[in-house]
């Protein structure tokens, strides 16, 4: 009789072994395929004309043009869409609505004109979340934003 109780408790101590190696395995797949969430964040940039972070346009004459690049990353691991709104001196613009898919990277060309003399014109890049803009607030903050100073003479 003991014999038989000793192979019953051998026999669900293989069985509870063999689950455990099963619940292990399925574990370490789990972990392996599911990529992991980082931080979420949108990349919001002005490049110069040439691409760089360099050489921007910030001494001009009346009339002349100035030409940035301006950049925005989704990192928000789903899809968003960005209101971008450029400023002049508190006035608008320019602007543009963005649907970006998680990891799509969207660079655009940008030109603005100095229309009066003067030193120390702002121009205010501001990126809105569609879920943070709300059309009836104008108060509403950004979500990110990125100004130059342009001097005209």
């Amino acid at each position: 009789m003991s014999e038989s109780r000793g192979m019953d408790i051998d026999r669900m101590l293989s069985i509870i072994l063999i689950i455990a190696i099963i619940l292990a395995v399925a574990m370490t797949v789990y972990v392996i395929v599911t990529p992991k969430q980082g931080e979420k964040f949108t990349e919001f940039y002005i490049l110069g004309p040439e691409g760089m972070a360099d050489d921007y346009p910030t001494d001009l004459a009346v009339g002349e043009e100035g030409e940035v690049i301006i950049g925005v990353v989704n990192h928000e691991y789903a899809s968003t869409t960005y209101l971008l709104e450029v400023k002049l001196n508190e006035t608008v613009i320019g602007g543009d609505e963005l649907h970006l898919e998680h990891g799509v990277i969207w660079e655009g060309t940008f030109f603005f004109e100095a229309t009066r003399k003067g030193e120390d014109q702002k121009v205010e890049f501001l990126l809105y979340r569609d879920q943070d803009h709300n059309e009836s607030d104008e108060t509403g903050e950004p979500y990110r934003s990125l100004y130059l100073w342009v001097d005209v003479d």
